[in-house]
C-alpha cells in the first residue's frame, strides 16, 4: 500500500516539473507568405507543428487558413528551410 502511494506521488511530482505551456517554447514570429498577403506566425518547437499558428493575418482569410499555412511553414522549417522573421518594433523605427 505504502509503495503505491509513494509512487504515485513521485510520478506526480516528476510530472509536474514538466512543461506542456506552449508559451514557453515560442520562437520569435515568422513570416509565411500567401497569395493574399503575409501571414505572421507563432511558431513553437523545431521539432513538431501541432502548436503553430498565425498571430496576424490579412483581412479576409479565415483563422483555419492562416493557421493551416503557418503550420505548414513550421513544418517547410523543421525540413531545414529558414525562417523568415517578421521585423520587430526596433527594427521598424529605425
Amino acid at each position: 500500500m505504502y509503495i503505491k502511494l509513494t509512487l504515485a506521488i513521485a510520478a506526480v511530482a516528476t510530472l509536474s516539473a514538466c512543461s506542456l505551456n506552449p508559451k514557453d517554447y515560442e520562437s520569435a514570429p515568422i513570416l509565411a507568405d500567401s497569395a493574399m498577403g503575409p501571414v505572421t506566425c507563432q511558431i513553437y518547437t523545431e521539432g513538431q507543428v501541432t502548436w503553430d499558428r498565425s498571430i496576424n493575418r490579412p483581412d479576409g482569410m479565415s483563422v483555419e487558413t492562416a493557421d493551416n499555412l503557418c503550420r505548414a511553414e513550421g513544418k517547410r522549417i523543421m525540413d531545414g528551410g529558414e525562417p523568415q522573421y517578421a521585423p520587430t518594433t526596433a527594427a521598424a523605427s529605425a
